[in-house]
């Protein structure tokens, strides 16, 4: 028998050999099935993480105040004229023009304006009576979202402010962390300078925060309103007058959360946001400017080019919007009209879009009676779709980035959100930009809010201002077809 010189035999060797090797090719294959459970056992909590950190991703309404400022601070049409006949750079011709501008502005007799404005100061245009003005807005509005939700200054991880035109130093976020003693790592923005879009740039800054920070729990109060004392302005340019006729004060406090464990008491939840800005095109970009007059009056022009330049921001928003909101079926109408009039080799491709596949409720910013027909118009709305925007116009005014709080608490206090509806709420702003969210309705709410103690006298058969007939005298001169 042939040995080796350790003794073993040749043949034994071999056998171990093979041996050895059949284990070793026999090993991975055994390792395969511990590899594969190991595999799905990873993958599974992968998957539980990715659902638990969707769920905290969320972002939902919890509930919402707007701002009801004191009665003694009404303007009816008649005050609003006196307050005109006091400013020395008026002329007749001045005064008819104001208060034709007033009288169809779609406004009613009881929005509210600073106290300054009823008390003869509107041309001190202080610092501190902005601060007073804000100050009313912050103590009420934001203590009242507390008492109503039952959570308290320091349970707030974030806090976003957006005051337009009125920055003061300390910021205003500031000065409410200070005046209800919030947490020292609360996360606190001030955005200025949006226009009447910025209500859904803070909810967007809310948002992306509870998406970052998800699974983490997180509270967010977004605070919205304008400050007017501050930006009074006093001169004659015609474009730069409407501001007096169509701004009014107003303001709305909301808080949001990603707790999935509060999503059963929450209003909504929170779907798309899409934000659009025109500002390359010239004529859109000047649409609504700060800028002072040939009298070194500052205050903000709006020109009669702002219906038009909201309807072209809208439909570049909507680019985005619809394939996020719209059904299947309407998606391949749209695309199936699209290809035909492309194979027609039309000039101008012209799409129709029917939002009301996709949207039960529209919450449009009540920026002026002519930028709600060019939207209802141009986008094939119905008069009932428009309603919550006209009333709000006509009953708080145009409150800049607020003014969509107020529309949406006009379909609740009429009881017409119900559990599972769609509200598509557009904002519109200088720049000129459009900006749009979806909610979805998590149910059946009807709170009155700031309308409840007039929401029975809505809708108005007509907004129309009855001072066109009440001061005859302002159709002495020919008609000038102002109309915003």
């Amino acid at each position: 028998m042939n040995t080796t010189k350790s003794g073993y035999s040749l043949g034994r060797l071999n056998v171990y050999i093979t041996s050895k090797k059949l284990m070793m090719e026999l090993i991975p294959l055994s390792a395969v099935p511990m590899m594969l459970a190991i595999t799905l056992t990873m993958a599974c909590l992968a998957w539980k993480a990715a659902s638990h950190r969707r769920r905290h991703s969320q972002c939902y309404l919890l509930d919402y105040v707007c701002y009801k400022p004191s009665d003694d601070r009404k303007m009816t049409t008649d005050m609003a004229g006196a307050v005109a006949e006091r400013n020395r750079q008026f002329g007749t011709a001045e005064l008819r023009y104001l208060f034709r501008l007033t009288a169809r502005a779609g406004l009613g007799e009881q929005t509210y304006v600073p106290s300054t404005f009823l008390e003869g100061c509107e041309n001190l245009r202080s610092h501190q009576e902005g601060l007073n003005e804000m100050g009313a807005f912050f103590n009420d509005a934001i203590a009242g979202l507390f008492a109503k939700t039952g959570f308290g200054p320091r349970d707030v991880d974030v806090l976003v402010v957006n005051v337009n035109v009125f920055c003061p130093e300390p910021c205003l976020a500031s000065r409410i962390v200070q005046h209800y003693g919030m947490r020292e790592d609360i996360t606190a923005y001030n955005v200025s300078g949006m226009g009447c879009s910025a209500t859904l740039v803070s909810l967007g800054i809310a948002q992306n925060i509870m998406r970052a920070r998800a699974p983490r729990l997180v509270l967010a109060l977004v605070v919205s309103s304008e400050a007017l004392s501050p930006v009074w302005y006093g001169g004659k340019d015609k474009s730069m007058m409407l501001g007096f006729a169509l701004f009014r004060c107003g303001g709305a406090a909301a808080l949001l959360t990603n707790n999935p464990a509060l999503s059963g008491r929450a209003k909504m939840k929170l779907r798309h946001i899409v934000r659009a800005t025109v500002a390359s095109n010239d004529n859109d970009y000047s649409a609504i400017l700060q800028r002072e007059d040939s009298d070194n009056f500052v205050g903000f022009s709006i020109s009669k080019t702002l219906p038009k330049a909201a309807v072209r921001a809208f439909a570049t928003n909507l680019k985005r919007l619809v394939p996020r909101i719209l059904p299947a079926r309407e998606l391949v109408r749209l695309a199936t009209d699209l290809i035909r009039q492309k194979m027609l080799r039309r000039e101008r491709v012209k799409i129709n879009v029917n939002l009301k596949t996709g949207v039960d409720h529209f919450c449009l910013h009540s920026g002026g009676v002519a930028v709600i027909e060019a939207v209802k118009k141009n986008f094939r709305l119905d008069e009932v779709d428009v309603e919550p925007s006209r009333m709000t116009l006509h009953r708080w005014g145009n409150t800049s980035a607020t003014s969509v709080w107020y529309v949406l608490s006009y379909m609740e206090a009429k009881g017409r959100l119900k559990r599972g509806d769609r509200v598509l709420m557009v904002t519109f702003g200088s720049g000129f930009k459009c900006n749009s969210c979806m909610w979805d309705v998590m149910g059946d709410i009807a709170d009155k809010g700031a309308w409840e103690e007039c929401i029975d006298e809505y809708p108005l058969e007509s907004t129309v201002n009855a001072s066109l007939d009440k001061h005859g005298w302002i159709n002495d001169a020919e008609d000038d077809s102002t109309s915003f």
